[in-house]
């Protein structure tokens, strides 16, 4: 539904049994039920001319009116108690080791809770009360970021001054930053550079791609540490360095190649690893997150020029995967 308010919408006999807030869905583009759910609670969209519950069964018939386009609740960080693995602590800034499945600030979802909840910033503020406010109230202390998926080293600033240097060394990339990723297939090379421009896919907006005309340049440097011929296939274990940050890089230039990420389904990756007919009853792998681990991290500590050098294992998780890809 398009155009100014209030817009009227006649309920079809074909629509009798729905429910109200299901059939708004279908009448509203590119809107979520909470929103519509948010809508009907604020009494903006009225049937016959009188608020109605979310629930309410249509009949046929029925005249719906509605006032106005609901509007998001503002989000707004919030200090929750979730543990943190802590590298590293000063005045200025601390190391965390994020763990997989731990979005780093509230985003896009279908409801507050999923959007603003259970993020790394909710646990950063609980930890330490306040934390730079450079980023804005949705990412106080973010410097940079880790995909969701995608565990390891993430620098946290504490003020703003500690903030705004930590980024200058991002800008001039002097912050060196290795992960470790096992992908599929064995690369021609021991050691590579990709340097392929990354932009967002216009067909699919929740990937990137190297495919499009106006990247912005990104560089990634490989070296194979090891060859793995399993029962599962072929995978090769990776140091992986980047001189840029931009989104899902190492994702989309290992994909690029024709080695995508263990795990990583939305550049190409199998759900689960099946082991070869020939190799007995062994049981399918299933890794639910992307083998792709922020090991370590360098850059100069913001107020005494010190320079720091901090390394995170890899998680057990992906030790286990190892292990069985091994034997």
């Amino acid at each position: 539904m398009h155009g100014r308010f209030p817009l009227s919408v006649s309920v079809p006999p074909s629509a009798a049994g729905q429910r109200l807030d299901q059939f708004l869905v279908a009448q509203i583009p590119d809107i979520s039920r909470s929103r519509v759910q948010q809508l009907l609670r604020e009494e903006q969209a009225l049937v016959n001319g009188s608020p109605a519950k979310v629930s309410l069964k249509l009949r046929g018939g029925e005249e719906i009116t509605i006032l106005s386009t609901p509007q998001p609740p503002p989000l707004r960080a919030i200090a929750e108690h979730i543990p943190l693995d802590i590298i590293y602590e000063d005045a200025d800034l601390a190391v965390v080791n994020k763990p997989a499945g731990m979005m780093v600030h509230a985003g896009a979802g279908a409801t507050e809770d999923e959007r603003n909840h259970g993020t790394l910033v909710n646990a950063l503020l609980h930890r330490f009360g306040t934390l730079s406010g450079v980023g804005g109230e949705l990412r106080p202390g973010i410097v940079h970021r880790l995909d969701k998926q995608t565990s390891g080293l993430i620098i946290v600033a504490k003020n703003d001054v500690a903030h705004r240097k930590l980024a200058q060394q991002f800008s001039k990339r002097e912050v060196k930053k290795r992960y470790i990723a096992l992908v599929h297939g064995w690369p021609a090379k021991d050691h590579g550079t990709i340097s392929t421009a990354i932009s967002r896919d216009l067909l699919r907006r929740t990937r990137m791609t190297t495919r499009g005309s106006a990247g912005r340049s990104a560089v990634t440097h490989y070296e194979v540490r090891e060859r793995i011929a399993s029962p599962y296939g072929k995978f090769a274990l990776l140091d992986v360095r980047i001189e840029t940050g931009r989104s899902h890089q190492i994702r989309v230039h290992m994909s690029s190649l024709g080695h995508a990420v263990v795990g990583d389904t939305l550049y190409g990756a199998a759900r689960e690893l099946k082991p070869a007919a020939t190799s007995g009853s062994r049981p399918t792998l299933r890794l639910d997150r992307n083998f792709l681990h922020a090991a370590a991290i360098e850059f100069e500590q913001p107020g005494s020029g010190q320079r720091l050098e901090l390394e995170a294992p890899l998680p057990q998780e992906l030790v286990e995967l190892l292990a069985k890809l091994r034997s």
